[in-house]
This record gives structure tokens, sequence and C-alpha cells, in this order.
């Protein structure tokens, strides 16, 4: 098992967070949170959603999120982007890199956005094109990686093709998410394995929930196949609407603790970040959801 010596972390409390918190945060508080994790050494941080704000109200300030930022060197800010008008509203507020969303489950993409896999796919063609042209770089997610709270189990197969489809289309990068977080290690590999089949694991990403608290034991398995991006949420932000008691993503001081125990860098300060979770937390009105914060914090 040959673990990587570096990782990137791909922040997406600001987004994948908040939008599934039912607290509304101002936009200053948003704005400050990004401004925090860009200062702790967070290189990727999801910015915000550019999606119907009569499905996620959360997200409807995204444009001021993005206006109000200070962008620095060497960080990302990506937002998601659901449909061309999504896209013409991101290239507006002069976003520099956004992404798609499609299920490897077929009830959830029908019970979700309300077409099948084959049809969220079409609709992405031309967002990926219009991206392309304008030199925007475009990541993949693919939810309901490891279950689905309508179908159960999806098959390793379908996670693939998905995979690969997004990987063809363009998506520079591919990040498989464990939606409702009930996956466990021996799983986590398997789909991986069978995703790395087709997609080279330079271009994938892990996203995944800790419902069960298996985020990181299922993180750790996948480390060992070379996977060197992950996804995370700082304070444990967040939660899946379609399965009751979820929680968030993996925590990222969490997982940056677990990380930097293996001797694997990733340009994080954890003093910095915990305080950062300490600071949504308090805006959100509840202590943080991680270990190392209610360690740290008391």
């Amino acid at each position: 098992m040959a673990f990587p010596t570096q990782v990137r972390i791909v922040e997406v409390g600001p987004r994948d967070g908040l939008q599934n918190e039912a607290a509304i945060v101002p936009a200053a508080v948003k704005i400050e949170l990004i401004d925090r994790l860009g200062r702790a050494g967070v290189a990727t941080i999801e910015a915000g959603s550019f999606v119907s704000p009569k499905w996620v109200p959360q997200m409807a300030d995204s444009a001021d999120v993005l206006a109000g930022i200070t962008r620095l060197d060497g960080v990302s800010y990506p937002v998601l982007v659901p449909n061309m008008k999504g896209l013409e509203a991101a290239f507006a507020c002069g976003a520099k890199e956004v992404a798609v969303f499609a299920s490897a489950s077929e009830a959830f993409s029908q019970k979700n956005i309300n077409c099948t896999i084959e049809e969220s796919l079409e609709r992405f063609e031309p967002v990926m094109a219009a991206a392309s042209e304008a030199g925007i770089q475009v990541r993949g997610y693919v939810s309901c990686v490891l279950g689905c709270p309508y179908q159960g189990e999806v098959p390793r197969t379908a996670v693939a093709e998905v995979s690969r489809r997004l990987l063809e289309m363009g998506c520079y990068e591919i990040s498989l998410g464990d939606t409702i977080g009930v996956g466990t290690p021996r799983k986590a590999v398997g789909m991986l394995d069978a995703v790395l089949a087709v997609v080279p694991v330079s271009q994938v990403a892990l996203h995944f929930h800790d419902t069960y608290g298996q985020a990181l034991a299922n993180i750790y398995a996948c480390l060992g196949l070379g996977v060197s991006v992950l996804d995370a949420s700082v304070g444990g932000l967040g939660g899946c609407p379609y399965a009751v008691g979820a929680s968030g993503n993996v925590a990222t001081e969490d997982l940056v603790y677990m990380l930097h125990g293996m001797g694997i860098h990733t340009g994080i300060d954890l003093d910095q970040l915990v305080e950062t979770a300490a600071f949504i937390s308090n805006a959100i009105g509840r202590p943080p959801a991680s270990h190392v914060a209610k360690a740290r914090l008391g």
C-alpha cells in the first residue's frame, strides 16, 4: 500500500455544507468563511452555486459572495452550475472554474433533477463546450457512488460509466461522492477499483459523507490506491436532505489531522482551520461536528 506524500483538499463547506444547513447564512459570513479558509492554506474552496434560488435558497447570494471574497494567488474558487443559465451567471461573476453534477443512481437522478442519467449528461454538453471555449475548467461530481436512498445498492459499473462519460466530455477531475454516507472501506475500494479502470487516478477525487462514521476509514483505505484529492467540509458542515439523520461531509480538520499524522502534506494550518470551524459553527448556532474541534476547543 503506497500512500501519497501530498494531498490537495477541496473545501466544500461554503457550498455543499451550507446549502444543506437549515439556516440561511448571510453573504458577509460566507465571505469571511472563504477568506479564513484561504488564509489557512486551503488551495481549492468551493465558493457557491448558481442554481435556482427556489430550490436552493441558501445559495441565492453566490454572486455577492464571489464579488466580495479576497482572491488569493494560488487559490481556486469553483462554483457549481447545473445548466447553461448557471454557467452564464458564473461567467458574469468572473468564475474561473465550475462543477457539474451527475448521479450514478437512476432513481436518484429522477428524484433529484427529474431526468435520467443520460438526459442529465446530455444537458451538460453545451455547458462543457461553452466552458472549454472560455478556458474555464470543469470538475465533475458523481453522486450516490456507494448507495442511494431510493434504490439502495448502486452498481460499480454504473459509477464507472458515469465517471468515464464525464471525463470524455472534458471534466478535468471526477469527484466520487458517497452522498448518504453508507459506504464501508471494502466497498469503497471496490468501487474505486472499478472507476480506476476507466479514469486515471490523477483525475479522481473522493467526496465522502460521515453519516455512519466511516468517512475517514474509507478515505484511508482508498489512499492506498493512490488518490490524492479529497473533498471535505470545515466543521463537518452540511448533511443530505435525502437521508434522515445524515451528517455532513467528513470534517476538514479531522481529515487534516489524520493526514498530517500519516506524514502526508496538505499545506493547511490546522490551528487556523479549527479557528475557522469555530467561527462558522458559532455563526450558524451550533458546535462544530468534528472531533478535532471538540478536542481543541473544549
